[in-house]
C-alpha cells in the first residue's frame, strides 16, 4: 500500500472523480475535504492531489470509480439466430462478429440461447465475467416473452413460491403479465438463475410456451434502445454498479 499516493505528473482527484461519473468537480471536492475518499487504501483531504487512475485504486464511500481505459465491457443486443460464443466451428454467426472494433480479446458473461435475442455483455475483465455468471452473487436478470396462450393472473404467484425442474428447483423474482392478443401473451420475468433455457423450461413447464424471447436487463444494464447486432460501452455509474452487484 503506497504511503503517498500522490502521483507528480498524475491527474487532480477531483477531476478523475468527476470523469467517472461520480459527481461533479465542485461535489468531488467537498468530497475529498470530508474525508469520503481513499487512493491505495489512504483517506485524502488534499485538493491538490493528483492520482494515476491506470494503476491506483481509488473509492468514493467505500465503493471503487471506474476509470481504467484498458478494463473494456459492452453491451450487445445479440440477434437471435447468434451463437453466444466467439467462435463457432460449423460458421455460425457468433458474438465476435458484433465486437471486433474494438480489437480486445473479450469474454461474454454467460450464453443466450440461439433462438433468444437481447442483452448481453462481454468484457475483458475475467474476474468480473465470472462472478457475474456465478450463482452465488445472483445478479437479477429480466427477460420479456411471448408465450402461447392466456395467461392466468394468478401464475406470478405459482412462480414466485417456486416449481421444481429436471435439474432442481427454481423461483422466479418478478412477474408480470403486460400484453394480450389473440392466442398469445407478452410477460416479462425476472430471475437470477443462469441456467441454460431456463425461461423457456420454467414456461413449457406451467404450460405456455415460448414463442420469442428477449433479455432486457442484467444487473443494472438495461437494454434500453440498443438496436439489434449493436453494441454499446459501459461506464461510469452504470459500471460502477455493476462492479459492485458482485462486490469488486
Amino acid at each position: 500500500m503506497r504511503n503517498d499516493p500522490h502521483v507528480e505528473d498524475g491527474v487532480r482527484l477531483q477531476k478523475v472523480i468527476s470523469q467517472a461519473g461520480v459527481a461533479s468537480r465542485r461535489h468531488a471536492e467537498k468530497l475529498i475535504i470530508s474525508g469520503r475518499v481513499k487512493v491505495d487504501g489512504n483517506i485524502v483531504r488534499t485538493l491538490g492531489i493528483r492520482v494515476d487512475p491506470s494503476v491506483q485504486t481509488i473509492h468514493v464511500d467505500g465503493n471503487q470509480i471506474m476509470l481504467d481505459t484498458k478494463s473494456l465491457t459492452i453491451a450487445l443486443n445479440k440477434p437471435a439466430g447468434v451463437v453466444s460464443t466467439m467462435d463457432d466451428p460449423d460458421g455460425r454467426p457468433c458474438l465476435a462478429e458484433f465486437v471486433e472494433q474494438y480489437n480486445q480479446r473479450l469474454y461474454h458473461v454467460g450464453r443466450l440461447d440461439t433462438d433468444t435475442a437481447g442483452l448481453i455483455l462481454l468484457t475483458n475483465d475475467g474476474e468480473l465475467s465470472h462472478r457475474l455468471m456465478h450463482p452465488s452473487w445472483e445478479v437479477p436478470k429480466t427477460y420479456v416473452a411471448t408465450v402461447h396462450g392466456e395467461v392466468p393472473r394468478g401464475l406470478g404467484r405459482k412462480l414466485a413460491r417456486g416449481i421444481t425442474l429436471e435439474d432442481g428447483p427454481v423461483k422466479v423474482e418478478d412477474f408480470q403479465i403486460t400484453d394480450h392478443y389473440g392466442e398469445m401473451t407478452l410477460v416479462q420475468l425476472t430471475l437470477h438463475e443462469g441456467r441454460n433455457r431456463i425461461v423457456r423450461r420454467i414456461m413449457d413447464h406451467v404450460g405456455f410456451p415460448v414463442i420469442e424471447l428477449v433479455r432486457t436487463q442484467f444487473g443494472p444494464v438495461h437494454i434500453g434502445r440498443l438496436h439489434s447486432g449493436v453494441t454499446r460501452r459501459i461506464e461510469g455509474p452504470v459500471l460502477q454498479e455493476l462492479y459492485r452487484a458482485v462486490n469488486l
